[in-house]
């Protein structure tokens, strides 16, 4: 055979994780290799024998999930909850921030135009009277003397 030697429940061994979480899945994929009976199992790792079928319940169905295809990408980092917090009140703030910069505008054109933001009285009369004669502009000292 060439290429490298399959390598099988040792493998694990070169894995992180405690002792007892390495020597559980060594003796699962032992006997599920066909090396190790479960009667074996249940007695190298001293539990029964449904509790074993447990056991290779949980490693197989973890292993699936683990396998089923993923979004591409690294996940969404998850954030405590001070920093949910801390984001809150910033979005809160910028809120406030376009609030008070509208608030300020609104403000000025009130002041720039002042018969523009508030409709002029409505006079009590609703008919116009006859229209005023003006009288012609005379500089002082032009006129006549009645």
């Amino acid at each position: 055979m060439r290429g490298r030697r399959p390598s099988g429940p040792e493998y694990v061994d070169h894995l992180h994780g405690s002792e007892l979480a390495k020597e559980r899945v060594r003796t699962v994929l032992e006997t599920l290799a066909g090396t190790c009976r479960i009667q074996e199992a249940c007695e190298r790792l001293g539990v029964s024998e449904p509790r074993f079928a447990q056991l290779r319940e949980r490693l197989l169905q973890a292993a699936l999930e683990r396998m089923e295809p993923r979004q591409a990408g690294r996940p969404p980092r998850r954030l405590s909850p001070a920093e949910e917090e801390v984001r809150a009140l910033k979005e809160q703030l910028a809120e406030q921030d376009v609030q008070l910069l509208a608030a300020g505008v609104r403000a000025e054109l009130t002041l720039a135009l002042p018969n523009a933001v508030q409709p002029p009285p409505e006079s009590e009369k609703k008919t116009r009277g006859r229209p005023r004669k003006f009288s012609r502009y005379r500089p002082p000292g032009s006129r006549k003397n009645t």
